[in-house]
């Protein structure tokens, strides 16, 4: 394999694992302050990139024509819409389970995942079919032999550095993360210091479900197409991500995505029928790396969470 399409595999590499990365951070918040797995998490992403494509179409009907501005107006909407909507599902579907087990949680988000794509499929305008996503973004590219480097992919990746960045400094510089890890830290001793828990829990879900929209709409942009179905596959690599870099850590969430989307270029790379036989391989290794570290790759305690 010469240079350029090694790093050609790289790019691709790094395009994916920042969108899973997007996705099991919100797993790890999530997990982080009610000590809950939100299965529907990537089906908020799938309405979110709907809620995008939605809101195209009606700045295009009204006339706008930048480019630019529809995209930070449909990521304004998307993100904002599907801030709102975890809050909503935090507040009354997964809070009031609190005292119940574990599973009955599991099972409400999973139902709630399946609603919340069979309604895109059945009122969103032939949600059934794929729909063409815009390109918004500057499709300008630099040919380096095998190698093509697209603007497009350089700018998504450093908007989706700068929003990990932008999150860690969050939650390790702000009296708002303060209060995060206060709460993922001990419940009680965070309300006996006068913070609003259910304030913090509300706020937490919507940061996790709007980093969902981000990455739907990111998606969206990179395939130039989205589906009712992609949720369902994000969110299952997405948690697989969460786990295998240590669920409760955005270090190891971040790391785990990257690592989940490496492994699917080697398995492209090594594996015959590489497009068949890539997620095989993936999730092959993967298993392997929970047999060895069941706690994940970055063991944190439950105390020091987020």
């Amino acid at each position: 394999m010469n240079a350029g399409l090694f790093a050609q595999y790289v790019m691709n590499g790094l395009m994916l694992g920042m969108m899973y990365a997007l996705v099991a951070v919100g797993f790890t918040l999530f997990f982080g302050v009610l000590d809950v797995i939100k299965f529907s998490h990537g089906d908020v992403l799938t309405v979110g990139a709907f809620t995008a494509l939605a809101t195209y179409v009606g700045l295009t009907s009204a006339g706008l024509n930048s480019n630019w501005l529809a995209l930070v107006i449909i990521l304004a909407v998307a993100v904002m819409a599907m801030a709102a909507l975890g809050m909503l599902i935090a507040r009354y579907l997964v809070m009031p389970l609190r005292s119940a087990p574990a599973l009955n949680t599991l099972l409400i988000t999973l139902m709630l995942g399946t609603v919340l794509r069979e309604c895109v499929r059945l009122f969103y305008p032939q949600g059934a079919n794929p729909k063409p996503f815009p390109a918004l973004l500057p499709r300008s590219s630099i040919d380096l032999g095998a190698f093509n480097l697209r603007l497009d992919n350089v700018l998504m990746l450093s908007a989706g550095v700068l929003t990990i960045v932008g999150l860690q400094f969050l939650l390790n510089r702000t009296r708002l993360g303060l209060a995060i890890r206060a709460v993922a830290q001990d419940e009680e001793t965070a309300r006996t210091m006068g913070i609003n828990f259910t304030a913090i829990v509300l706020i937490t879900f919507a940061i996790g479900s709007g980093l969902a929209a981000f990455a739907g709409v990111m998606n969206g942009l990179y395939y130039n197409e989205i589906n009712f179905g992609i949720g369902l596959y994000l969110g299952v690599v997405g948690f697989a991500a969460a786990i295998i870099g240590g669920l409760g850590s955005v270090y190891g969430a971040v790391l785990g995505g990257f690592l989940f989307a490496g492994l699917q270029t080697v398995g492209t790379v090594l594996m015959p029928f590489a497009s068949a036989y890539k997620d095989v391989f993936a999730f092959a290794v993967v298993i392997a790396i929970m047999a060895w570290r069941p706690t994940g790759l970055i063991r944190e305690k439950i105390s020091e969470r987020v």
